[in-house]
């Protein structure tokens, strides 16, 4: 089931989404392949630490983080790392741990999306749930988080 907050979040901001089930899947790129969405438009989320606190770094399935550009990105003023399930699990108590959204605003935390991302017209991203996901146009995903958009993934 999508995630009580995500859902009631993005009907208050009257934002166009469709939802998709798929098989039961965890990494990106295998949700990506399940649910029929190119890697470039499913967005990921991975939650990273800085001296400053916790953020969400956004990026396509298809990328990894460049931790010095992702520093660099954040502006933080010491190091920087990914964060452990076990650090954020009760970060996001509606949803399956790492299967979170990319909406910090919902959870109190920054977002910082990679500039990738704006290539496509749609993202994809999970729902809160490890088998389902939902899909809306990158620009209302702009709008109503407004994430700090920046350079610091790598197509692999």
């Amino acid at each position: 089931m999508v995630a009580k907050n995500l859902k009631k979040f993005l009907k208050e901001k009257r934002v166009k989404f469709e939802t998709k089930r798929h098989k039961e899947t965890y990494t990106a790129q295998e949700i990506a392949g399940t649910s029929h969405t190119p890697g470039d438009e499913f967005a990921k989320v991975v939650v990273a630490k800085a001296k400053e606190g916790f953020f969400m770094a956004v990026l396509p399935a298809s990328y990894r983080i460049d931790m010095k550009k992702l520093k660099s990105a954040v502006g933080s003023k010491g190091s920087i790392s990914i964060a452990s399930e076990k650090e954020f699990k009760g970060m996001f108590p509606d949803c399956s741990v790492g299967a979170m959204p990319p909406f910090g605003s919902i959870y109190n935390l920054p977002v910082i999306a990679d500039r990738s991302l704006a290539q496509d017209e749609k993202i994809a991203f999970n729902a809160g749930t490890h088998k389902e996901i939902m899909k809306m146009n990158f620009n209302d995903f702009r709008e109503i988080e407004k994430p700090r958009i920046g350079d610091f993934a790598i197509h692999v």
